[in-house]
């Protein structure tokens, strides 16, 4: 697989809205397998990094898929990328870009060549990730008890919380959230937390269903975000129509207020 057939295959998997270079360094790095540059908009693979063989090409393309997403970044930003590369923005960026190659049989799960890492991984998921949820979960039910029972005797639920339980009061109401929006154990205690911290159930739902299907935590932040954005607009415009309509209303009575004060100056009462 040559430089241009590398790029010939991003191409295929999303186009860029900014021309960019892809340039095979003929180097191998310990340092990394590839980079890219924004000032010149090009993305360079250390292609002796990779053996010749389908698993080496895989891993080439991934690392291409990588770079390219910093390039779709950059034209989403002007062309121009922060310090901060690899920031959530970039990583949805990124699994977006690796679930239509995958779709379009461009590219493999580079995870799923193991057999004995997909079987860790599903042990990781039942065994820990939803276990630790539903302990979470379940320990947020007896804190609202908790919390039920300090209103009881006229204490404070808070400093129930600092000198009993010695937890932080973020951590508890974050499981009390938990049990009471009856969110998901099976997506793991990091990602409910994160569930926990979304007022709309509309929203907190569509997120939670979108975790479930296996979209990373990055990609479901940004369209949360995106959606709130949405709102924003859709109130932002809300508000503009009524302030024009309160403007032509305050122009309709001035104008009428002018006629009454010129009709009271002309008749003499």
């Amino acid at each position: 697989m040559n430089q241009d057939k590398v790029k010939e295959n991003l191409l295929k998997i999303e186009d860029a809205p900014l021309e960019f270079s892809l340039v095979f360094s003929g180097k191998k790095s310990k340092k990394v397998n590839g980079l890219y540059k924004p000032a010149s908009r090009e993305i360079i693979i250390h292609n002796r990094n990779f053996q010749e063989d389908d698993t080496g090409r895989n891993l080439l393309l991934y690392t291409a898929i990588h770079e390219y997403a910093h390039h779709l970044h950059a034209c989403a930003n002007g062309g121009k990328l922060s310090s901060r590369a690899h920031s959530s923005e970039f990583w949805a960026i990124f699994h977006a870009l690796l679930e239509k190659a995958e779709a379009k049989k461009i590219y493999n799960d580079v995870f799923s060549v193991s057999p004995e890492l997909l079987k860790l991984t599903e042990m990781i998921r039942a065994k820990y990730l939803a276990n630790n949820g539903a302990l979470v979960k379940e320990m947020g039910k007896h804190l609202l008890k908790a919390h039920d029972l300090c209103t009881g005797i006229g204490v404070r639920f808070e400093d129930y919380v600092d000198r009993m339980l010695r937890i932080p009061r973020t951590a508890a109401n974050m499981a009390i959230k938990m049990f009471e929006y009856d969110i998901a154990p099976e997506v793991g205690a990091d990602k409910m937390r994160f569930l926990a911290g979304i007022r709309s159930e509309e929203t907190r739902e569509a997120a939670q269903k979108a975790l479930i299907k296996g979209k990373s935590p990055d990609t479901v932040k940004i369209q949360v975000r995106n959606k709130g954005k949405d709102k924003d607009e859709d109130q932002k415009e809300k508000l503009e129509k009524e302030k024009a309509r309160l403007e032509r209303t305050i122009a309709s009575l001035s104008k009428r207020l002018d006629e009454v004060n010129r009709e009271l100056v002309k008749k003499d009462w």
